[in-house]
C-alpha cells in the first residue's frame, strides 16, 4: 500500500492515524500505549501548552540555521531518535531503516536494548552517529558485556537508562494479549488478515522477531523465555555506585536517561556523566510521574550548564522542539513519532517525520524571530501561563 506522505502525512498526528489503520491493534497499542491510566503519557504532550510563545518578528529572521553541535558533532537540528524496543516488528529491518533515515537527515540514532536486530548488525549496516542503550542488571557483568560490545562496534555514546528497574503495568498489552513474537493462533491470524499491508511486508520476518541483544549463541531459548530472563535481570536496588561502575568501564560519552528530579541531575554531574536525558520513559513506566517538559527547567537549573541536558517525551510539533530549546534543552529525542513513520513507509516514513518536524521548527523560528538555535535559547521567547494566573 503506497502512502502519499505529502498529502496524508501532514503532521505527526496524521501519521499516527495512518499507522493505526495499517497495524494490527495489539502491535499499534504496543507503540501507542502507556502505563496504567496513561496520565503521564497524556501529560507529556499537553504540558507543552504550559508555555506560550512571545514572538519578536522585527528581529528579521529571514535566514535560519537549525544546525546544532552536540559532543563535537554538527547535527541538522536539535532532533534525535531515541531508543524504542522492537522497531523491527513494525517494518522489516526496522532498526536499520530508522537509523539510516537518521543518518540521511544528519542526526544520531539510539538503539534500544530490546531491538530485534543485534547491536553488531546495526553497526555493520549503519555508518552514522549511533548510541546504545543499556540498563543496570542484577548481573552487572551483563551490563559491562553490552557496553563492551557497543565499544567494539563503534558506538558513539552509551545511554544508561535508570527508570526501567521494574516493568511498568501496560494495560493495553494485557487486554490485547500482546506477545513477542505475535501469536499465530486463529484469532491472531484473523486480526492480521484485516491488516494485509503490514502482514504482507512482515510475512517473512515474524518468525525472526526476537530480542537480538539477549540471544545467547549457546542457548536455544524461546522468545518467551528471553522476555522472562530480561525481566528477571532488572534490578531495583541499583545505585550511584552502579553509575560509577559503568562510568569506569565505558570510555566514551555516557548519557543518563530517565532523570526527572533536580537532585539526581546535580548528582549526575558529580559522578562524571556527560549528559542527561530528562525522561519518564514515554509514560510507559511510572504513571503519575511528572511530564518531562515540566521537569526540564529544574533539571537545567540544577546542572547549571555543566553538561548538556536533552528532553525525551511528548514532542509532536516543531514548536515543541522550540519550547524545549528555549527552556534550555540542548536537543530533544522522539520515540513514538518515528515508529509511526516507520510503520507507514519504512525508512522513507522516518525521514519524512524528521523533515516534517524540521520544517515546523524552521517555520516557528521564522515567525518567532529566531535566526539560529542559540537565539532560541537566549531570546526569551516563552511566557509561562502561570504568569497570567498570578497577575
Amino acid at each position: 500500500m503506497h502512502i502519499d506522505l505529502q498529502k496524508n502525512g501532514y503532521s505527526v498526528a496524521a501519521l499516527r492515524r495512518i499507522a493505526q489503520k495499517r497495524l494490527p491493534r495489539p502491535i499499534f497499542d504496543f507503540i501507542d500505549g502507556g502505563a496504567e491510566d496513561e496520565d503521564t503519557l497524556r501529560q507529556n504532550e499537553s504540558a507543552f501548552s504550559d508555555w506560550e510563545l512571545l514572538p519578536k518578528p522585527l528581529n528579521g529572521a529571514a535566514k535560519r540555521d537549525l544546525s546544532t553541535s552536540l559532543f563535537g558533532h554538527t547535527l541538522s537540528s536539535p532532533l534525535l531518535i531515541g531508543p524504542t524496543g522492537l522497531a523491527g516488528l513494525f517494518w522489516p529491518q526496522g532498526e536499520v531503516a530508522a537509523a539510516n533515515a537518521a543518518a540521511n537527515y544528519g542526526t544520531a540514532y539510539c538503539l534500544s536494548h530490546g531491538s530485534v536486530c543485534t547491536l553488531e548488525h546495526l553497526a555493520e549496516n549503519h555508518k552514522g552517529l549511533k548510541w546504545m542503550q543499556v540498563f543496570i542488571y542484577k548481573d552487572r557483568g551483563f551490563t559491562r558485556e553490552l557496553a563492551t560490545r557497543a565499544q567494539e562496534s563503534g558506538y558513539d555514546a552509551l545511554v544508561l537508562t535508570i527508570d526501567n528497574q521494574l516493568i511498568g503495568k501496560r494495560e493495553r498489552d494485557i487486554v490485547n494479549g500482546f506477545t513477542i513474537p505475535p501469536r499465530l493462533d486463529l484469532s491472531q491470524m484473523l486480526a492480521f488478515a484485516k491488516k494485509p499491508s503490514w502482514w504482507w511486508a512482515m510475512r517473512h520476518e515474524l518468525a525472526n522477531v526476537t530480542f537480538g541483544n539477549y540471544v545467547q549463541s549457546n542457548s536455544p531459548e524461546s522468545v518467551a523465555a528471553l522476555a522472562a530472563r530480561m525481566g528477571s535481570l532488572l534490578d531495583p536496588s541499583m545505585s550511584w555506585e552502579d553509575v560509577d561502575m559503568v562510568r569506569a568501564h565505558w570510555k566514551g560519552r555516557l548519557i543518563l536517561k530517565g532523570v526527572l528530579h533536580p537532585d539526581e541531575a546535580a548528582q549526575a554531574v558529580k559522578h562524571g556523566v556527560d549528559a542527561i536525558i530528562v525522561s519518564n520513559h514515554g509514560g510507559r513506566q511510572l504513571n503519575g510521574a511528572i511530564a518531562s517538559v515540566r521537569a526540564l527547567p529544574a533539571v537545567i537549573q540544577a546542572v547549571n550548564g555543566a553538561i548538556p541536558v536533552l528532553l525525551d517525551g511528548g514532542i509532536r510539533r516543531g514548536s515543541d522542539i522550540f519550547k524545549a530549546v528555549a527552556l534550555g534543552a540542548s536537543a530533544v529525542l522522539i520515540g513514538r513519532p518515528h515508529l509511526w513513520g516507520l510503520s507507514v513507509a519504512g525508512k522513507d516514513g522516518v525521514h519524512w517525520v524528521l523533515e516534517m518536524l524540521h520544517g515546523e521548527l524552521d517555520r516557528t523560528m521564522g515567525l518567532a524571530g529566531a535566526s539560529n538555535i542559540e537565539e532560541i535559547r537566549t531570546g526569551q521567547f516563552l511566557k509561562s501561563r502561570r504568569f497570567y494566573e498570578s497577575s
